[in-house]
């Protein structure tokens, strides 16, 4: 009887034991079969749902910014330092090369501690099933629920191994994973805190990253240094556990403090922020235009779309370098030039009116506030921050004295591009994103003044003029369509003698610019100003001839660059490809070229324009302030009160413009001393170019403008139209 209830009571055990396990391999396999929900299907695990940011390069391979919902961006394993995957296995799964994604010995390790002894055995899951759980988030649910999706965890993770490398896994965990400060992956979170790539992150830096894991907001190292420290140096006593470093590597670094290059990624930060906003509205506009492989639309803040461009950040750097360099300068002239005075004093209204433009306005207007209430509002000082050229400054001011403030700054718009391709490679759309929203660069359009002549003059030039052609300096009297006489006068108010087209353009002489619009009608000028790449309205009046009509920077300079592209217009182009997360090309682009002009005529324009900066008004750069000796072709403008001034530079390889004003055309320089386009807006150009010039890694040549192949139709030197009585009187007559 003994050995039959010995052999009875042992079958009782085996069934004790086995019947868990049984029951255990039973849900799993009835789980993988999708009784308890479906588990995700392999295109799901390739393509989970998680966001990327898309990202925007220059054309000299930077990272100019990123458009998010989170600041995601995934990279592969060879991207990573040995650092950061050494310090993620020694602190959350030191056996991840040995598992195949469920590591049985760490579920008995964690089950004898847990269960039996009543231990802190701390958590069995895997490397490979945390990214289970990262890829498909767990909802609230109940304890049963929970183990169900645990089970679903270990399918994921187990599919995921047989499906991908062990170092894929690597890196798609660490781009899954949120790393505190709105850094969600490895690649955001090393530039955010380290202002480094993933692959260059040293042991120390490579610790602090993987601790935060654990905690982002508790381990914080900007808000809370201490339990960073902490937290860091735990993961370096794991390093040495595991002899991923020494234990003298492990004293030595344990001493160190922690050392940030702290930068959290966002659209006012960083280079070239008013091309970065006009490119996001472009690129939101092709997302609604183009389509995924399922259908949808492209989404610009969740597909991690590449978007490559035309913008060199070292030209970037250098323009943003001088427009901040100049308009201090300039800023602190208009002070002194107003000080004891109000600049609108003319025009109260001006700021009534930019005070109920307000959004503080605006939104008491609508909560009900009556007049006086919100005109008493606007006249307490409270606590603000406030743009100045020194940097952000905290001041205790009204926000009526705030409008005033910036109603008094000087405002510019810059842009350069490489005539030939039109690649834009410069964009400078305002003074600080931060406090003034508004692209001066494409969005903004200004009285151009005098830079509208060169319109005017090549039309001349096509019609068979010479630059020597000679004028006389007198008042011109042009009657319009409805009658009504236009006689301009020279800003210098000299008149008398006679003056060649050069020599004309070069001083910016209205006289001579109202005789060519009276030989040939303001329609033709129109027609060359649209041939050459100049869409704003322009009304065909004589005074056009002055550059009353009101055009961007943008289109300016395009328009400029056909000068020295020989006749052909470029239309500027600042995104080069889009591509996909996967880096499959969604598109290429090609700039719309047009010969607007001829080769000889283009030819002709730039001699013209020579003069400008050889004896002209944009003769200052000869000087020893820039101390340019190479060709260069330009033309200054100003207009009527000095409220905008501009520059357009030429040469044989880059064309630049600039305007530079007050947000008002009513706050302005007194005098065309001060407020010329000379003074205003050319030493933003200068200053660039001495620059880019000063670069050698940009190789940018100093060499003159290529001549036609064919022979011109015209002498360019204009003491060859002179008989042997004009040379010695200086020539005082027409030379044709």
């Amino acid at each position: 009887m003994a050995p039959a209830s010995s052999s009875k009571y042992a079958k009782y055990v085996w069934i004790i034991l086995f019947t868990p396990l049984l029951l255990v391999f039973l849900v799993v396999g009835l789980t993988a079969w999708g009784l308890f929900g479906e588990l995700p299907t392999f295109e799901e695990l390739e393509n989970p749902n998680s966001s990327l940011a898309s990202e925007v390069y220059s054309a000299d391979a930077k990272t100019l910014g990123k458009y998010y919902i989170q600041n995601r961006v995934n990279i592969h394993y060879h991207d990573l330092s040995p650092n950061l995957v050494n310090a993620l296995k020694a602190t959350e799964d030191v056996r991840f090369e040995e598992h195949s994604g469920v590591d049985i010995k760490g579920l008995m390790r964690v089950f004898v501690k847990t269960i039996v002894l009543q231990q802190d055995a701390g958590g069995g899951s895997t490397l490979t099933q945390q990214l289970a759980k990262n890829l498909f988030p767990r909802e609230n649910m109940n304890k049963a629920k929970l183990i169900l999706r645990k089970i679903k965890e270990w399918i994921i993770a187990v599919k995921l191994e047989r499906n991908y490398t062990k170092q894929e896994i690597l890196a798609m965990y660490l781009n899954t994973v949120e790393f505190g400060n709105n850094a969600f992956g490895i690649k955001s979170a090393a530039t955010t805190y380290f202002g480094k790539q993933p692959s260059e992150v040293k042991i120390e830096e490579a610790a602090l990253l993987i601790g935060l894991l654990q905690a982002p907001s508790r381990y914080n190292p900007v808000r809370n240094p201490e339990s960073a420290t902490f937290r860091r140096n735990t993961v370096i006593g794991q390093l040495a556990k595991y002899r991923f470093i020494s234990e003298e590597q492990k004293d030595s670094l344990l001493r160190l403090p922690i050392q940030l290059n702290f930068r959290q990624e966002g659209h006012t930060e960083g280079l070239a922020q008013y091309f970065r906003e006009t490119l996001r509205q472009d690129l939101l506009r092709w997302c609604k235009e183009h389509k995924k492989a399922d259908g949808s639309n492209y989404n610009l803040y969740r597909d991690g779309l590449r978007i490559y461009t035309t913008i060199d950040t070292r030209m970037q750097r250098y323009a943003e370098e001088a427009v901040k360099q100049h308009l201090a300068e300039l800023q602190k002239t208009f002070y002194d030039h107003w000080k004891g005075r109000v600049a609108w004093a003319d025009q109260p209204q001006i700021i009534d009116d930019a005070m109920k433009r307000s959004e503080r306005y605006r939104i008491m207007k609508d909560s009900g506030a009556t007049e006086a209430v919100i005109r008493k509002a606007f006249n307490k000082k409270v606590e603000m921050k406030v743009f100045t050229w020194k940097g952000e400054r905290d001041t205790l001011l009204s926000p009526l004295d705030s409008i005033k403030h910036y109603k008094m700054f000087y405002q510019t718009g810059f842009m350069a591009m490489e005539p030939q391709t039109g690649y834009v490679r410069a964009w400078v759309g305002g003074n600080d994103y931060k406090y003034f929203q508004y692209d001066h660069v494409k969005e903004g359009k200004r009285q151009v003044g005098s830079t509208f002549k060169p319109f005017l003059y090549t039309l001349a030039m096509q019609e068979g003029y010479s630059p020597c052609y000679e004028v006389p300096n007198v008042p011109v009297t042009i009657v319009d369509q409805a009658g009504v006489p236009w006689t301009p006068s020279n800003s210098d108010g000299k008149y008398g003698g006679m003056l060649s087209l050069k020599e004309a353009l070069a001083e910016s002489i209205n006289c001579i610019s109202a005789y060519l619009m009276k030989q040939f009608g303001p329609e033709p000028v129109v027609q060359v100003a649209r041939k050459m790449g100049i869409t704003s309205p322009i009304e065909p009046f004589p005074s056009i001839a002055l550059g009353t009509a009101d055009v961007s920077v943008f289109e300016m300079v395009a328009a400029y660059s056909t000068f020295a592209n020989k006749g052909v217009y470029t239309e500027p182009q600042y995104i080069l490809r889009i591509e996909d997360k996967n880096g499959v090309v969604l598109q290429d682009f090609v700039p719309r070229k047009v010969e607007a002009i001829s080769e000889e005529t283009a030819y002709l324009m730039l001699d013209l324009m020579k003069g400008v900066t050889l004896f002209g008004t944009g003769a200052r750069l000869r000087g020893s302030k820039y101390g340019f000796t190479n060709p260069i072709a330009g033309k200054t403008g100003t207009t009527q009160n000095n409220s905008d001034g501009w520059f357009m530079g030429i040469t044989p390889e880059l064309v630049g413009g600039a305007w530079a004003g007050c947000e008002d055309r009513s706050v302005h320089f007194r005098t065309t001393q001060l407020g010329q386009g000379a003074n205003v807006a050319l030493p933003i150009w200068g200053l660039f170019m001495k620059k880019v010039y000063a670069d050698p890694t940009l190789n940018y040549s100093k060499g003159d403008f290529e001549k036609p192949e064919k022979p011109l139709g015209v002498e360019l030197d204009c003491n060859k139209y002179k008989n042997p009585v004009q040379q010695q009187n200086g020539g005082d007559e027409f030379g044709i």
